[in-house]
């Protein structure tokens, strides 16, 4: 069975995207295909581009030139210097993808990274970020961020909140939809039959017995016994100061932390240049690299492309674990 492409957003014009793109295609161009959506005047000038019409057409090209489907922006890209009437045609890339995503005329959904703020200014963007948005496109309620790399892989229960907000935030419903959410794709776009996930407390060592925080023993605890008994293979509320190091990680396939540091202080100090950002619960795969577009130092060719470069590995990998 031939599977298609992968979808490439452009991401902010402004930022790095163009530039990483160019070296994952150097580094993938024998490999699973991918195409870029954007406006291929925004590639640097050196680089070998086909304009493809359909997602079809990238496989064919792959290998000695990037597949564009063109998306005209409507002013010229100057690395570091955002322009609010980019927004629109950045929302409209993400769209077309998601769309190509759910006709399965892409095999997984990679993105690079945008900027919200000239998004908001720029179009009236109403949502946090590109999560928010993805799930309004693929119509689903409960999604979750997955850091992902060869060496770890971690789900912030909570995510950009206060660290002095995560104690009202944390419920058990919420909690018990990230676990249930978790355990699916394990299973689903990972391949593991029986996926183990360990669970972190909120308080030092675990609240130890409630003395450091009633909430280990109150909301996390309950829910991990309700769910072991319907034959998840959870462990926890676990002391999050023993959990990262190598031993333990050879015990779980996942670990699900209570707020958003205790989950990627772990994974970018053992793997910081390729970790992968995952939205679990969508309809369609989709990956991104763990970081932002990085305006400082766009238009040097100084970027590290390793980020995009395993998402959309991952990409590859989910999605066609999806079509078995």
């Amino acid at each position: 069975m031939t599977l298609p492409p992968v979808a490439l957003t452009s991401g902010e014009p402004a930022g790095v995207g163009p530039e990483i793109t160019v070296k994952a295609w150097e580094a993938l161009r024998g490999g699973h295909p991918f195409y870029w959506i954007g406006d291929a005047d925004h590639l640097p000038a050196t680089m070998p581009i086909t304009r493809i019409n359909h997602p079809s057409e990238a496989a064919s090209v792959f290998e000695t030139a990037l597949p564009v489907l063109h998306v005209p922006f409507d002013a010229a890209r100057i690395p570091g210097k955002l322009q609010q009437s980019h927004a629109q045609h950045v929302i409209a890339s993400i769209e077309l993808a998601v769309s190509h995503s759910l006709d399965g005329l892409a095999l997984a959904l990679c993105t690079n990274p945008i900027n919200k703020k000239a998004l908001k200014d720029g179009a009236g963007f109403a949502y946090p970020g590109h999560t928010e948005f993805l799930a309004a496109l693929g119509g689903t309620e409960t999604v979750v961020m997955m850091l992902a790399s060869p060496a770890l892989k971690v789900v912030p229960a909570t995510i950009h909140i206060p660290l002095a907000d995560v104690p009202a935030a944390l419920n058990a419903s919420g909690l018990e939809a990230c676990i249930r959410v978790t355990h699916a794709a394990l299973q689903n776009d990972f391949g593991l039959a029986t996926p183990r996930i360990a669970i972190a407390g909120l308080n030092p060592h675990a609240g130890e017995g409630g003395a450091m925080g009633p909430e280990d023993q109150t909301i996390i605890a309950p829910v991990i016994k309700d769910l072991v008994a319907e034959g998840f293979d959870l462990h926890g509320p676990l002391p999050a100061d023993t959990m990262f190091h190598a031993r333990a990680r050879q015990t779980y396939d996942a670990a699900i932390c209570m707020y958003h540091d205790q989950a990627l202080i772990p994974i970018k100090t053992l793997d910081f240049d390729r970790g992968v950002n995952v939205t679990l619960g969508l309809p369609f795969v989709r990956t991104s690299p763990d970081h932002g577009t990085a305006l400082d130092i766009a238009g040097s060719d100084t970027a590290n492309p390793t980020s995009l470069i395993e998402a959309l590995k991952l990409a590859v990998e989910m999605g066609s674990k999806r079509r078995i």
